[in-house]
């Protein structure tokens, strides 16, 4: 594994902080541009499916970069040994945040979902409630838990 790291070292590295940039910098926008932008829209329900489409596409554009993420992690942990090193509790830490980053995401995109079929049935309560829940706390969680990530990177970056 560490030859191969080696070999392409700077791809891995770019396609780690890419991946991270494109989630966490996605919910961001998301958060504090794209919001704002659909508290415009005056019909309650024009904005829910506003919401939730602009939710659709985020999630699809993130899903692979999550995974490349994943299997980058998973390649550097292995080339730098840090499961045997002196950084190995902030190794865990790092990947702990990533997977409580992975399963809010996922049901972050089930509750979307769930919110697409309210909305469709016209249950605005409902559908109100779903993506609430994602816009007040599953994504603001998920910046901080995923600037936490990148900030531990950095750290890594600095003394490996």
């Amino acid at each position: 594994m560490s030859e191969f790291f080696t070999e392409y070292k700077t791809i891995i590295v770019f396609l780690h902080v890419i991946s991270a940039v494109v989630w966490v910098g996605g919910m961001i926008a998301m958060k504090f541009a794209a919001h704002a932008s659909f508290m415009e829209v005056e019909s309650p329900q024009k904005r829910l499916q506003r919401v939730a489409h602009a939710l659709k596409r985020l999630f699809f554009l993130v899903i692979p970069f999550v995974i490349i993420l994943l299997v980058t992690a998973i390649i550097m942990t292995k080339a730098y040994s840090l499961s045997q090193s002196e950084y190995a509790m902030l190794a865990y830490a790092k990947e702990g945040i990533w997977s409580v980053m992975a399963i809010n995401l996922f049901i972050m995109i089930l509750r979307r979902n769930r919110a697409e079929k309210l909305i469709d049935k016209g249950d605005m309560v409902g559908a109100k409630f779903s993506l609430e829940l994602i816009g007040k706390y599953m994504v603001p969680v998920n910046i901080i838990l995923g600037v936490s990530a990148i900030f531990i990177g950095s750290y890594f970056s600095s003394n490996l």
